[in-house]
């Protein structure tokens, strides 16, 4: 084995075994899982976020924010669109804002 060879292993082995070991400690938790653990389900939180803004949703996501876990509530409201955002544990409205520009579906959009 060449040099470059046996460096690209042992690399290789490192990035493995900092792999496993970031997984056994429960840093690799699947996102998508983490919803099991909120006490609030994303029905009650679209009714709280639809009731406070007084419109109907038309997205929900489940996030981590600086607040902890989040459902992000998008509710239209006659002409105008808000992201509420309810507290996943409490069930109580942490923020609403009036969506100028819809930011956070820029993404969607196709070429």
């Amino acid at each position: 084995m060449n040099r470059y060879s046996k460096l690209s292993l042992l690399a290789t082995t490192i990035a493995a075994a900092g792999t496993v070991a970031y997984a056994a400690q429960g840093g690799m938790e699947n996102d998508a899982m983490a919803i099991t653990k909120a006490k609030i389900p994303l029905a009650q939180a679209v009714t709280t976020a639809e009731q406070h803004a007084n419109g109907k949703a038309s997205r929900a996501e489940y996030e981590h924010s600086k607040h902890g876990w989040v459902y992000d509530v998008e509710v239209v409201s006659g002409a105008k669109v808000f992201d509420v955002k309810v507290d996943a544990d409490k069930g109580t409205v942490i923020s609403s804002a009036e969506d100028k520009a819809d930011r956070d579906d820029d993404h969607d959009k196709e070429d």
